[in-house]
């Protein structure tokens, strides 16, 4: 197997169809941030190939700076008249990089923390303790500590919901099922719920949201057990042994575990999915990526039954890896139009990536605020302002909510399925 053939997964270039044509740079959130042509989609590919031809070396510091410095949203894919896989392109440049040089001190840490449950449950058991002081909302702010308790204010649950389900240590060690509330359709599919790391304890409140809303759509969904962290992070770095290591603790624990796998944070949706050319097209990891889908196609495949009213004015952003990456547009949307009197908007920039992307916004906080300003200043400038901004990951809610926060905005943020099973949980008392 050639080089090319071990990066790509395949014997074809994927950023040979590449002719310069610039249709990407006002796509590209980094370019539009610095009008560096080094930070946009045409120069890093430049970069690239260099990289791949040995003209340029891994310790290159401008090659190390420009690579670092993407997002990985993958927002040129869509615009570029060509196809260039730029995504494949960088997932392979970023793996050469990581060989050769190795990952900088807190990246490390940090992915080495999330390769642990051992290690990264009891951090975020902490983190979900101090956030229930109320410390992170009141510390909050503009600087780089602030910001950070404002990422972490963010992810409390910040509209009422219904009762939640059995907590994880309440649950049997072996799958359970759990039985559809909503007229069930004969022959009516079973979903595997993953679990996930961040969304399994931070964000626990959106996997119990989850889990209602599917029963009341009619689904039968699956606790199981022996899951672990998606693996995104450590693809995202080019630390592809870790990743595939993750993927096949939870494609031993996934597989053959109901009719579909559902997920909702974008970013582990986007790897799960792509699970077979991860591990290299092994058979059960390319089924087990076959059956995964996103809550909201899930929901969006039953109806999904209409819900009570809530009079919100609500704006969506999309986050990356579920537009880009699983090119899913059309499904969150109707999630929250299940909902009667909700006025849905889709302010400027919706589409554009928040500046998030994973542990990027530790890594490098200043260009992630850069990338976030115009999508605040957005929201500051609707008329009417939104009450609500909806997305449908976990950074994305994080990054956003903390933006809000530092700008004095009085605004929530909500994953869609929590809006959802507020609508449901007014409609029927025993939900």
């Amino acid at each position: 197997m050639t080089t090319a053939e071990r990066r790509y997964g395949g014997p074809s270039d994927p950023l040979a169809p590449c002719v310069h044509c610039g249709f990407c740079l006002p796509a590209c959130p980094t370019y539009l941030a610095t009008g560096d042509e080094a930070d946009s989609p045409r120069g890093r590919i430049v970069l690239m190939r260099a990289l791949e031809r040995n003209e340029i070396g891994a310790d290159d510091a401008a090659l190390a700076q420009h690579l670092d410095a993407c997002l990985g949203c993958r927002g040129c894919e869509p615009v570029c008249p060509s196809g260039v896989a730029y995504g494949r392109g960088l997932e392979a440049a970023r793996e050469r990089l990581f060989e050769e040089r190795g990952l900088p001190p807190l990246a490390r840490a940090v992915l080495g923390m999330f390769r642990h449950e051992a290690l990264w449950r009891p951090l975020f058991t902490a983190a979900r303790a101090l956030r229930a002081t109320g410390l992170p909302r009141w510390m909050a702010g503009a600087g780089r500590t602030g910001f950070g308790m404002g990422m972490l204010a963010a992810s409390r649950q910040q509209i009422r919901v219904g009762a939640t389900g059995a907590t994880r240590d309440a649950m049997p060690k072996h799958v359970t099922l759990s039985k559809a509330k909503g007229p069930k359709r004969e022959g009516g599919p079973t979903v595997a719920l993953f679990k996930g790391c961040v969304m399994d304890t931070l964000f626990r409140h959106v996997n119990d949201a989850t889990r209602r809303t599917l029963e009341f759509n009619g689904y039968d969904v699956l606790e199981v057990e022996g899951q672990g962290c998606c693996g995104a992070l450590h693809e995202h770095a080019g630390d592809r042994e870790t990743a595939a290591a993750l993927a096949r603790t939870n494609v031993a624990a996934l597989a053959g575990s109901g009719d579909y796998i559902v997920t909702n944070s974008a970013g582990c949706g986007a790897l799960l999915k792509d699970y077979g050319h991860l591990l290299h097209h092994d058979a059960e990891a390319a089924a087990v990526g076959a059956k995964v889908r996103d809550v909201s196609e899930l929901l969006a495949m039953a109806g999904p039954r209409p819900g009570a009213p809530l009079e919100l004015n609500v704006a969506y952003d999309a986050p990356c890896h579920l537009q880009h990456a699983q090119r899913v547009h059309d499904a969150p949307l109707a999630v929250l139009r299940a909902i009667p009197l909700l006025q849905l908007r889709l302010l400027p920039d919706s589409d554009h990536c928040c500046g998030s992307a994973g542990i990027y916004s530790l890594l490098r906080p200043a260009m992630a605020r850069a990338v976030l300003s115009s999508k605040i200043e957005a929201i500051a400038a609707a008329r009417p302002r939104p009450g609500i901004v909806t997305t449908g990951n976990p950074g994305c809610l994080m990054q956003i909510g903390a933006g809000l926060i530092a700008a004095g905005l009085d605004i929530a943020v909500a994953h869609p399925v929590e809006l959802l099973d507020e609508s449901y949980r007014r409609l029927d008392r025993g939900y």
